[in-house]
């Protein structure tokens, strides 16, 4: 599979780094998910800081996607019976992903730093928090996040049902296009 997108498919970076997004989104889900209801404070804050390593992954997949964007132009839209109407609620939906994308581990920086905790990066550096706010603006940032968060999931799962919608009923080359293991 060659590197580079070509004029009918995602080349292996663009689909690598689409997949890698993908499952880094949903664990760090799952473990924001789970890490309030692991009992004990050492487990719990190894989930905590596993959650915070999954979403700093997430902000490092992202750049290293819009930056391979820039470099490598996607393939031209796959033309589908479903218009120019779907065509741009597709590119809304690609847009406001990667908001979410960005929005959701933001906000859960900006959480960590206004509990007073340091933001740790993947083992080898901290960043001190430059501030402690009250625990009501705290807890104010944690509902944000979590709503990021669970807007960014239930999109990308609307985003691969479509998908898969387009492969199943559409029987277009949408998904193949994108697919890890297709040619």
């Amino acid at each position: 599979m060659p590197l580079f997108n070509s004029i009918d498919r995602y080349g292996a970076m663009a689909r690598t780094l689409h997949w890698a997004t993908a499952l880094l989104v949903g664990a760090a889900w799952l473990l924001g998910q789970i890490g309030e209801d692991i009992g004990g404070h050492g487990p719990r804050a190894a989930g905590l800081i596993a959650h915070v390593m999954v979403g700093l992954a997430v902000l490092v997949t992202l750049t290293l996607r819009v930056g391979w964007r820039l470099i490598d132009t996607p393939p031209p839209a796959e033309a589908t019976p479903l218009g120019s109407l779907a065509d741009r609620a597709a590119g809304l939906v690609h847009y406001l992903l990667l908001f979410l994308l960005l929005a959701a581990p933001l906000a859960g920086v900006a959480y960590q730093f206004a509990r007073g905790e340091p933001l740790y990066l993947f083992g080898f550096a901290e960043i001190a928090s430059p501030l402690t706010l009250s625990r009501d603006v705290a807890r104010g940032i944690k509902e944000l996040h979590e709503a990021f968060a669970n807007a960014l999931l239930v999109l990308a799962l609307l985003h691969a049902l479509a998908a898969l919608g387009h492969h199943w009923i559409l029987r277009d080359r949408v998904l193949k296009r994108m697919w890890p293991f297709s040619d």
